[in-house]
Parts: structure tokens; C-alpha cells; sequence
């Protein structure tokens, strides 16, 4: 009897020990998955939020590099905890649409964004009507340079290209970093170029271009980064959570970073300097956190 009463004993230590041991790792050294796409902006958030759940509240950070397809799902089957990429209402409309019902909109992150197709300053066009003309078709060997095929712009550029009636035009796949080289390399000559762009973008800053009007609202006004969580972050990671929820900032911060990686700065020293930096606002950031 006291060998069954002894195990039953040892028993229940095991599984409070087990308990103990599993909420220390959830709340207080959590481990984090995030999830982002190999945009210039969201390099530069998500190396920020790694930075300040690093230094700041002790996790430990996983940095998954998906496109935006496999992003959305990974949030929506608890794969990767959270992501702060998700431009909406208009970019990210069908992957929301798909993947809403599974996973928690903490809101926006930052306000103002927009996409659009831009250009050189130097080209005498104006609208994305434009781009029909025989001559500035010719002049652009008929392409609009695009970046990953899974982006939401490049959905949005497909129905712009078919709304404007440009089926003379290729929309090429290709990848933020090429078709930011592509424009640089055009840029230095004087060329002519057309290519799906964002902003904030460290381009608009080391470039003088301009978006091509959109008279047929394609591309929708202006957009929101939203951040974006799986479901039962709040219970598992509760201060993760709440930092996520109260992490906002500005294009002109995330402008920073981007400038400094494109700089020659490496993506975790450029979120190092913009954090040391902002010690006011990141304090913001992790306030209320026990």
C-alpha cells in the first residue's frame, strides 16, 4: 500500500515538474517562430521584432522565410507564431479572405503604405494608361519587371495589366532583390523601366520615382502593415503576445533600416542600431510586460 501511495506520489511531482518546466519555456525564455517574405520592409520589421524579443524580453527567434502563400497558411495551421507582413485591405485581400477565420488580426503595425507600378522621374509619362503608347511600350521592351510570383502585387498588377489592356506586356517574375537591381541598373543608364513597387522601400529614397497614376483604382488607396498572430499565442506566449499587439511604428522608421541594409549593413546590425536608437519607443513597445 505505501509503494502504491509512494507512486502515486511521484507521479504527481513528475507531472508538476513537467508543468513547471513547460510554462518557464513558454513565458519565461519562449521560443518564437516568425514568419516573413524576402521583401526589403518586411526584412526590416521582422529583424526589429526578432531584436527586441531577443534583448528585450529573453525569447529565443526563428526566422522562417516563406512566400506570402505558405506565410498566411503557416500562421493559419499554428506553424509559425506570428508575422508582421500582412498588407491589407487590398494586397493581401484573398489570402485574409482564405485564412481569416484561422488566425488573430492584432491590427496595424504601420499606416500609409501603398503598391502601385512607378517609373524613373525622368520618363515623360504620367498614368498607367500611358504605357499603352506603341513608342513607350517599345521603349520598355514591353515588360513591367514584378517580384515574386506568389506576392499580392503581382496579382494586382496581373488585373492591372488586364484592366488598362496591356497584353503586349510581360509581367516578369522575378524577386524583390532582382527587380530592385533591375531598377538601379536601369536608373544609372537613363533607361526607361516599369516596376511593381511599395512603399516604404529604401528605393524611393536613393531614387527620384514616381507611381504611375491609377485612374481605374487597381491598386486600391492607401494600405496598412497588419500584424498578424496564430490562434492561442495570448495563452502560450502571453508577453510575446502583447508585445506583438502593442509593437506600431512609422514608413520613416522602417525607411531607416532598410536604408542601412542596403547600405552594406547586415539585416540583425541594422534592427541593433534602430533599437538602440529608439529606446523610448521600443520601451513603448514591451510596456505592461511582466
Amino acid at each position: 500500500m505505501k509503494k502504491k501511495t509512494w507512486g502515486i506520489l511521484m507521479l504527481i511531482l513528475l507531472v508538476a515538474v513537467a508543468a513547471g518546466c513547460s510554462s518557464n519555456s513558454s513565458k519565461g525564455n519562449p521560443k518564437v517562430k516568425l514568419a516573413y517574405v524576402a521583401w526589403d520592409s518586411e526584412i526590416a520589421s521582422t529583424n526589429v521584432v526578432k531584436e527586441v524579443l531577443e534583448s528585450k524580453l529573453g525569447a529565443t527567434v526563428e526566422m522562417l522565410q516563406v512566400d506570402a502563400g505558405p506565410m498566411w497558411a503557416g500562421i493559419a495551421d499554428g506553424s509559425a507564431d506570428g508575422m508582421v507582413a500582412a498588407w491589407l485591405p487590398g494586397t493581401h485581400a484573398s489570402y485574409l479572405e482564405k485564412y481569416g477565420k484561422d488566425i488573430e488580426d492584432l491590427g496595424p503595425n504601420l499606416e500609409g503604405t501603398k503598391t502601385g507600378l512607378a517609373i524613373p522621374a525622368y520618363m515623360d509619362i504620367q498614368s498607367i494608361e500611358d504605357l499603352k503608347n506603341a513608342d513607350v511600350a517599345k521603349s520598355l521592351n514591353h515588360q513591367i519587371i514584378g517580384i515574386e510570383p506568389g506576392a499580392g502585387i503581382m496579382t494586382t498588377s496581373q488585373k492591372a495589366v488586364d484592366a488598362y489592356g496591356l497584353s503586349e506586356y510581360t509581367l516578369l517574375e522575378s524577386s524583390s532583390a532582382a527587380m530592385a537591381q533591375e531598377l538601379q541598373k536601369a536608373y544609372a543608364d537613363n533607361q526607361p523601366i516599369v516596376v511593381t513597387a511599395w512603399t516604404p522601400h529604401w528605393m524611393f529614397a536613393n531614387m527620384d520615382l514616381k507611381y504611375l497614376e491609377d485612374p481605374k483604382g487597381i491598386y486600391g488607396g492607401a494600405e496598412q502593415i497588419h500584424t498578424m498572430v496564430r490562434k492561442g499565442l495570448k495563452d502560450d506566449m502571453p508577453g510575446v503576445y502583447q508585445f506583438l499587439d502593442q509593437f506600431q511604428w512609422t514608413a520613416e522608421d522602417m525607411a531607416q533600416v532598410m536604408v542601412d541594409i542596403q547600405g552594406g549593413m547586415s539585416p540583425e546590425d541594422a534592427a541593433k542600431v534602430w533599437v538602440s536608437e529608439h529606446e523610448e519607443q521600443v520601451n513603448g513597445w514591451i510596456t505592461g510586460i511582466e
